[in-house]
C-alpha cells in the first residue's frame, strides 16, 4: 500500500505547523530523505524528508495551510504498489481565497452562513416550557429560546438544551469581516508562527511572574575604544564581525556568577528556587517574523571571539528560519538589545521561566562626570527586569552594579576566562 507520510512529532512542544512551500508536486518521483516540503513551526522552518522512494500521489494541504501533528502531508507509492490513496482531508479555506468585499460605508459581511431554523427545532413562544433560570441562561448566552426544541418532560427546555443550542449558534453564526472601523479602512493579520508563540509566552510571563524593572547607565567609553581596536583584528584573523554583544554576554556571565538568583528559576510545584550552575545566555534576534532567542550554551567557557562567531552564526540561521530547535532552548538568562534599532531604556519582559532579562539601549555620546570633570563620554542605557518572587531589589542592584563595572573596565572582561 502507498505510504501516508504524516506530519511527525518534532518534540519541543510543537503541535502544528504551516506549509510554507511544497518542494514537489503530485506526480513527481521522489527519493528517500529528499525534502518534499518546508513547514514553519512556531520556532523554525523545518524541511520534511520523504520516508520512502516513490511517486507522489497526493498532497493534502495547500501552501499557507496549517497541519497538525499526525495529519497526513502526502501519500507516496513505491514502485509496484497499488495506487489507492487515503480519503482527502478537508482543509480550512485560505484567507487569500476569500473574495474581497466592496463597500463605501459601514461593515459588510464577506462570508455568511445561513442557519435554518429547522435545525434548531423551532417552536412558538406559547409552547415554550422553561424555568426562569433556563430562560436567563439562554439570554446570557445569546440564544433565542423560541428556536430551541426541548428534550425534557413534555418538551421542557433544559439547561443542556440551551447550552447545545448555544454551541450550534456559535458554530453557525454568520461570519463578518470588517474592512474598516469608524475612522477608515483597516487590514487584518492572522496571529500565527513566531508572533503567536511570542504572544503566548509574554502573557505566560506576565501572569506567572512578579516583574520589576530598574534602569541604570554605564560609561562604556573605554569599551567602545577597545572594540574599535579589536574589530579589524577579529575580521581579518577570525572572519568574525565583532559587535558589543560578545562583551555584554561575557560581562553578564561574570556578574551572574556572583549573583546566582538572577541565573535561576522558580519550581512552583516544589516551592524551590533552582539555582543554575551553568550559564546559557539567550540573545534576542529581531527577524521579519518576530523575535527569536538563540542560546549561547556554556557561555562561561568561551572566549570573546568564540561567542562573537556563535552569535553571528545563530543570528544568521534565525533570520533565515533555519535554526535548530535545540539552539532556542535551555537558556538561563536573556539579553535583548533594542539599542541597535535606536531604543534607549525599556521594560523587557522576562523570558519565563528564567528569573531576569537585561535590556541594552543605544550608546549615546553625552556630557558625563569623569575624573572630576564634565566630559563627553559614551553612555550605554541599561534596563534590568527581574522576578520579585525570586529576589529583591538588592540582588538586582548588586548585579547591575557589578555588570556595569565590567563594562566600564573592559580589560577585566578580557582578563577573565
Amino acid at each position: 500500500m502507498p505510504t501516508d507520510f504524516k506530519f511527525p512529532d518534532l518534540g519541543e512542544g510543537v503541535t502544528e505547523g504551516e506549509i510554507k512551500r511544497w518542494l514537489i508536486k503530485e506526480g513527481d518521483e521522489v527519493k528517500q530523505d529528499q525534502s518534499i516540503a518546508e513547514v514553519e513551526t512556531d520556532k523554525a522552518v523545518v524541511e520534511m524528508p520523504s520516508p520512502v522512494t516513490g511517486k507522489v500521489l497526493r498532497l493534502y494541504h495547500k501552501e499557507g495551510e496549517t497541519v497538525k501533528v499526525g495529519e497526513i502531508l502526502a501519500t507516496i507509492a513505491t514502485p509496484g504498489e497499488e495506487m489507492a490513496i487515503s480519503s482527502p482531508i478537508t482543509a480550512p479555506s485560505n484567507e487569500a481565497d476569500r473574495k474581497p468585499s466592496v463597500s463605501v460605508v459601514g461593515e459588510l459581511p464577506e462570508e455568511e452562513i445561513i442557519v435554518s431554523s429547522k435545525s434548531l427545532g423551532e417552536v412558538t413562544p406559547s409552547n415554550i416550557l422553561a424555568t426562569p433560570a433556563v430562560r436567563k441562561l439562554a439570554k446570557d448566552l445569546g440564544v433565542e429560546i423560541s428556536k430551541i426544541k426541548g428534550t425534557g418532560p413534555s418538551g421542557r427546555i433544559t439547561e443542556e438544551d440551551v447550552r447545545q443550542a448555544s454551541q450550534t449558534t456559535i458554530t453557525a453564526r454568520p461570519r463578518k469581516i470588517a474592512k474598516f472601523d469608524l475612522y477608515g479602512y483597516i487590514d487584518r493579520e492572522t496571529v500565527k508562527g513566531i508572533r503567536k508563540t511570542t504572544a503566548k509566552k509574554m502573557m505566560e510571563s506576565t501572569l506567572k511572574t512578579a516583574m520589576v524593572t530598574m534602569m541604570d547607565d554605564a560609561d562604556v567609553t573605554d569599551l567602545v575604544a577597545m572594540r574599535e581596536r579589536l574589530k579589524s583584528i577579529a575580521l581579518e584573523q577570525k572572519k568574525v564581525k565583532l559587535t558589543y554583544m560578545p562583551f555584554i554576554v561575557k560581562a553578564t556571565v561574570m556578574a551572574l556568577k556572583n549573583n546566582p538568583y538572577l541565573n535561576s528559576s522558580l519550581d512552583e510545584d516544589s516551592g524551590e528556587i533552582i539555582l543554575k550552575k551553568y550559564y546559557n545566555i539567550g540573545v534576542a534576534v529581531a527577524t521579519d517574523e518576530g523575535l527569536m532567542v538563540p542560546v549561547i550554551k556554556a557561555a562561561d567557557q568561551k572566549e570573546i571571539m568564540e561567542i562573537a562567531a556563535e552569535i553571528e552564526d545563530l543570528a544568521k540561521k534565525a533570520m533565515e528560519r533555519k535554526i535548530d530547535l535545540g539552539d532556542l532552548k535551555g537558556g538561563t538568562f536573556t539579553i535583548t538589545n533594542y539599542g541597535t534599532l535606536g531604543g534607549t531604556y525599556g521594560n523587557p519582559i522576562i523570558n519565563y521561566p528564567e528569573a531576569a532579562i537585561l535590556g541594552i539601549g543605544r550608546i549615546r555620546e553625552m556630557p558625563w562626570a569623569h575624573d572630576g570633570e564634565i566630559k563627553l563620554r559614551k553612555i550605554m542605557p541599561l534596563s534590568l527586569t527581574w522576578d520579585h518572587r525570586i529576589m529583591d531589589g538588592a540582588h538586582a542592584a548588586k548585579f547591575m552594579g557589578e555588570f556595569r563595572r565590567y563594562l566600564e573596565n573592559p580589560e577585566l572582561i578580557l582578563a577573565m576566562h
